[in-house]
């Protein structure tokens, strides 16, 4: 077990000269301090587990392995105690981290007494903390960020479950309320933790892209599902290569997936811009006879190619998004103001909904306003998360006010 011996732990927990995805469990009578921290140390990188007392401890370090436990302190410190005689007894050789106020005789004592008996303390954490003073507080086991070189082999993370699906809040431009969200793929690779999609998605034209569509068309309505039991339904929107509506068999596999439920409001597929302008005979054949299986497609990343699009006398496409480029910084730039008009006077046209993607300032967001967005997505909203978070989070937090 990591944690009884310092040569197993260094076997077990680096990868060439890279370390590990770092594992961490938050022990805290408290449901909301758990999930508090557990969210912050996810922000960081660790995978998190947790418990609410002693008890519980034993079953989790023999299952987790965590390199870090994480103690937060109760009123009478009785339970902390007994945890802390938990991880000396089982030699723990991880580190441990208190939690609590300044200045506590409890936290103190407790880690005099770690230190006394040879466990690895860090320096306390006195509450409230700000992320960067638990950053400065776990930094020595963080993993060195470095991006993977060669790019990962999608068929490798499919086959050991390392790919997840991110949730991206979408915005109603004059409520801002929630209007659904956009699936973000992602890795969390054992080596270099959590992997941007240009280290991984293969060439449209790969083999491998078929099993990765379809494991985002599965995961985003096993998440749909997850959805409706925690906050209620959610729009979901997915991004699908060209290639995908091509194939007769991914598209009818991806039709009898969609959920026959009164809440599905139904699925949306993200297909970028330049895939469409040069294939659009196809891609207009492909969006009438998927909008029966309640299925629609979304024109992706849409920037100074929108003319290409102004002389369909049919267009089937239920929504324009407008690429983050004429977006960011659109408030101050009159050049991208004025082709975001012209693709709101195209969606208006045409009956699609507009989207403006990359809105990271209230500016911005004012600016998307009075041009006529329907609704906005970008970092002013919040990062993507993953189901849980997203869940928890984002549907269940306002958003805020326009002035």
């Amino acid at each position: 077990m990591r944690g009884f011996k310092a040569a197993e732990i260094e076997a077990v927990a680096t990868f060439g000269q890279r370390k590990m995805t770092p594992r961490a469990c938050i022990i805290d009578p408290k449901r909301h301090i758990r999930t508090f921290m557990g969210d912050a140390l996810d922000e960081l990188g660790f995978i998190t587990s947790e418990c609410a007392t002693a008890s519980e401890l034993p079953a989790l370090l023999e299952q987790q392995l965590p390199d870090l436990v994480v103690l937060g302190m109760p009123n009478d410190g009785v339970d902390a105690g007994n945890i802390l005689k938990t991880l000396i007894t089982r030699m723990f050789d991880g580190k441990v981290l208190l939690f609590g106020p300044r200045d506590s005789i409890i936290v103190n004592a407790l880690h005099q007494l770690g230190e006394e008996t040879g466990v690895r303390m860090l320096p306390p954490l006195t509450t409230p903390f700000s992320a960067d003073g638990l950053r400065a507080s776990v930094v020595t086991l963080l993993p060195q960020k470095a991006p993977p070189s060669p790019p990962v082999d999608v068929a490798e993370a499919l086959k050991a479950g390392w790919l997840e699906l991110w949730y991206q809040q979408k915005i109603d431009v004059r409520t801002l309320a929630p209007r659904g969200a956009e699936a973000l793929i992602r890795m969390r690779h054992p080596s270099w933790g959590v992997v941007p999609p240009s280290s991984f998605i293969p060439d449209s034209k790969d083999p491998q892209f078929k099993g990765l569509s379809d494991f985002v068309v599965t995961r985003a309505l096993e998440d749909w599902h997850y959805f409706i039991g925690q906050q209620g339904p959610v729009d979901i929107s997915i991004n699908l290569p060209i290639g995908f509506l091509e194939d007769p068999a991914s598209v009818s596999r991806l039709c009898r997936q969609i959920p026959d439920h009164p809440a599905f409001g139904g699925l949306i597929v993200e297909v970028k811009a330049a895939e469409i302008v040069r294939n659009l005979d196809m891609a207009i054949e492909a969006a009438k006879r998927m909008r029966f299986h309640n299925v629609a497609i979304s024109i992706d990343d849409l920037g100074v190619d929108w003319p290409s699009l102004s002389e369909l006398t049919n267009f089937p496409f239920v929504e324009i998004k407008v690429d983050r480029e004429f977006i960011t910084g659109c408030a101050d730039n009159r050049l991208k103001q004025t082709v975001c008009r012209s693709i709101v006077e195209l969606a208006d046209k045409v009956g699609a909904r507009t989207i403006a993607k990359g809105v990271e300032t209230r500016s911005d967001l004012v600016a998307a306003h009075e041009m006529g967005f329907d609704m906005a997505q970008g970092f002013l909203f919040g990062k993507p998360a993953n189901a849980r978070k997203f869940a928890r989070a984002a549907l269940s937090r306002p958003v805020g006010v326009l002035d």
